[in-house]
């Protein structure tokens, strides 16, 4: 879409729908960490019929969003098509939350979704990517500890 005469930039997330819906997705479904900032209730109240005590500690569990059936048509698949409509054009989700919500969202939010973009959009018009010789499919399912982490796997660069 955009060709080889110049850069790409983060307004051309417009002109590329399904490569932002890509990014989007990835995010989603390999999101690094399974709980948010934590919080500090400010005072006595009652969630879904539990009372939390003013003071209490709360870790926001981001997965129950990030892996929402009632969100997500496949949370557990990565499915690119969860951010876009049925005219192939990006939607963005309130769902969508990687980067924490309200008013302890990441700072660098902002320049992470900007910095992905270019990069990950840079990379792929560049190079074509797959697995080497003999290897059928990466193990997707994540290392657990502190945060979640992709198991190492080589994979092939291959100029465009």
């Amino acid at each position: 879409v955009i060709g080889p005469s110049r850069t790409i930039e983060y307004k051309d997330r417009v002109i590329l729908p399904y490569t932002n819906a890509v990014l989007h997705e990835i995010l989603r479904y390999s999101s690094i960490s399974a709980v948010g900032v934590m919080r500090k209730c400010t005072q006595d109240t009652i969630l879904q019929g539990f009372p939390i005590t003013k003071g209490t500690l709360i870790f926001p569990n981001m997965f129950s969003v990030l892996y929402d059936k009632e969100q997500w048509a496949t949370p557990r698949k990565f499915n690119p098509g969860h951010f876009l409509d049925k005219d192939g054009n990006f939607v963005n989700r309130e769902a969508f939350m990687p980067f924490a919500a309200g008013h302890r969202v990441c700072l660098g939010e902002g320049l992470a979704r900007m910095n992905l973009f270019i990069t990950f959009s840079s990379l792929l018009r560049a190079f074509t990517f797959r697995l080497p010789e003999g290897v059928k499919e990466a193990d997707d399912r994540p290392i657990t500890g502190f945060v979640l982490q992709p198991h190492p796997y080589k994979t092939c660069a291959i100029p465009r």
